[in-house]
């Protein structure tokens, strides 16, 4: 990895972990390489999945809207391709990588799928790799800092069916969870910041068993 790439690591991995409490994982995501296919609903998304790929040993290569590539280039240098770079995108998916895509297309407000557009399933075929949905919340639930959790689905050739049952999986997860606790089966893949009780914790049980020696 050359200096710029690795100074834009730096800084996207410190974000995530200033920032959001976590990432958490359930399910494989496969050992070769794949078209991964997920929901686009919030500012996170490629922060979390850069981090995600990373944590495995692998770069980000994710298609990007061309117009925001172009005004965010730097990216490029992370393994980033604009959305007309099909042929580029096949061959690293044959050659191993995992190909991430967002079929809504654009971001859109959290919430179920918007309209799919069909690239995904197409370039599965042309690099005959897995097409593997994963379904992505960026949540705030029981503690100061959001926290992201992703949830890989069973491989499939339909985008819309195998992304909005990954989704609503993790969602349902999600509603019967206990706001203040990591969702059971979720892996951590990175810890990030605490909440502002969590860091007093430590100095308070030792305030408190100073204050009962005193006494």
């Amino acid at each position: 990895m050359d200096v710029v790439a690795s100074g834009f690591r730096t800084l996207i991995r410190r974000s995530v972990r200033r920032n959001l409490r976590g990432v958490w994982l359930r399910g494989p995501l496969p050992d070769g390489g794949a078209v991964v296919a997920m929901n686009h609903h919030s500012w996170w998304d490629g922060y979390v999945i850069a981090e995600l790929t990373w944590s495995f040993g692998r770069r980000p290569v994710v298609l990007m809207d061309d117009a925001q590539l172009d005004r965010f280039a730097f990216f490029r240098s992370l393994g980033v391709l604009g959305t007309r770079e099909l042929r580029e995108s096949v061959r690293r998916a044959r050659a191993g990588e995992w190909v991430w895509i967002f079929p809504e297309g654009r971001l859109r407000p959290q919430g179920p799928l918007g309209p799919l557009q069909p690239g995904a399933s197409w370039m599965a075929r042309a690099a005959d790799v897995p097409l593997v949905p994963v379904a992505l919340r960026v949540v705030l639930r029981g503690h100061e800092h959001p926290e992201a959790y992703l949830r890989v689905g069973t491989p499939t050739r339909d985008v819309p069916a195998g992304l909005a049952a990954t989704l609503a999986d993790l969602d349902a997860d999600l509603v019967g969870s206990d706001p203040e606790a990591p969702l059971p089966g979720y892996l951590q893949l990175t810890r990030g910041a605490l909440s502002t009780p969590e860091r007093l914790a430590r100095p308070s049980r030792a305030l408190a068993r100073l204050l009962r020696r005193t006494e």
